[in-house]
């Protein structure tokens, strides 16, 4: 099961223009992944979002913070 975030602000992925990330459920492996790496808070963060969105870290950190933020609560959605 994934959910589908609308960007209001598309990005461009491999030199595609994306209107829409598919953000599927996590699971603990997916939490562990980037818990082992010495990065920020932030950086795992991005990391741990870009697996499950299966795009690069690099794309996301292209998003707007207002779709970035839509990101977050469906993650914290899939947690609840």
């Amino acid at each position: 099961m994934s959910n589908s975030i609308e960007l209001k602000y598309p990005i461009s992925v491999d030199g595609v223009n994306v209107k829409s990330l598919k953000l599927r459920r996590p699971k603990v492996r997916d939490m562990l992944g980037v818990e082992a790496t010495k990065v920020s808070d932030a950086e795992k963060e991005i990391n741990l979002f870009a697996n499950l969105c299966e795009v690069t870290p690099e794309a996301l950190m292209d998003l707007d913070m207002a779709d970035y933020a839509k990101l977050q609560k469906a993650y914290q959605d899939f947690l609840s």
